[in-house]
């Protein structure tokens, strides 16, 4: 279920390289997402308010602007199929033609064939509630550092994240959680400092009380968040951070 819905966003990112303004940072291509109701969204794509996004509740597309909504529902349909419905939705409602082209390489294959089905519920369900978890303890964060910064999903990576200075301190930090990868088998929540455009190397940092530094090819540090607490994710946060802030 993680391979669909990371596939999945790709159609919101496709949406927003095709209608709106290309920025230097990518950040025509990222998403919100609404705790409230389980999905991913895109930019604002006209003056109309249209909007893409993707239901984790329903595994759904969903189409919204001020004419109303329209739902396409993913159980059973084909590659092929989601395009159709996406140029047809998007010729009506922007009288613009949607391309599914993009500068980066997709994580995972997928041909007009790929038939999206929904195997797992339960899983779907797990995966909707870790962005929720993220998206408090992110929002918890802004909050205590008055950060000001968007909390953003980025559809290649599928990370949900924050980069933003650090009032009153040098440092820049890039926080967030990550989907399973190469440093952690699981999602895990992920921060980063970095200082005068270098990465801070926390290879001589103390341990955390929970968590863990990294110093190889990622540098900072990461927490498995696969049976954690809103309250565990935000003294992680803060823990880190502190010692960032006086490295």
């Amino acid at each position: 279920m993680e391979k669909q819905m990371h596939l999945a966003a790709q159609y919101l990112a496709a949406a927003g390289i095709s209608f709106l303004d290309k920025k230097p940072d990518d950040s025509h291509t990222n998403l919100g997402f609404n705790a409230e109701n389980g999905s991913l969204y895109t930019h604002t794509l006209s003056d109309n308010e249209d909007q893409l996004g993707l239901d984790y509740e329903k595994f759904a597309l969903v189409w919204k602007s001020k004419q109303g909504t329209k739902t396409f529902k993913l159980d059973g349909a084909t590659h092929a199929e989601v395009l159709t419905w996406l140029q047809d939705t998007s010729k009506t409602a922007l009288n613009k033609v949607y391309h599914y082209q993009f500068h980066y390489d997709l994580p995972y294959d997928i041909d007009n064939a790929f038939t999206f089905k929904l195997e797992d519920l339960g899983k779907l369900k797990v995966l909707k509630n870790l962005r929720v978890l993220a998206q408090s303890v992110l929002e918890t964060i802004n909050t205590q550092y008055n950060l000001n910064a968007s909390i953003r999903v980025w559809p290649h990576h599928f990370d949900s994240g924050i980069y933003s200075p650090l009032p009153d301190a040098e440092i820049t930090i890039g926080l967030g959680l990550a989907i399973p990868d190469s440093i952690c088998k699981e999602h895990y929540l992920y921060i980063s400092g970095y200082k005068n455009g270098n990465t801070i190397d926390p290879s001589q940092f103390p341990k955390l009380k929970a968590g863990e530094w990294k110093a190889a090819d990622f540098k900072g540090a990461v927490l498995n968040a696969a049976t954690i607490t809103k309250s565990e994710g935000v003294a992680f946060f803060n823990e880190a951070i502190a010692l960032l802030e006086n490295s």
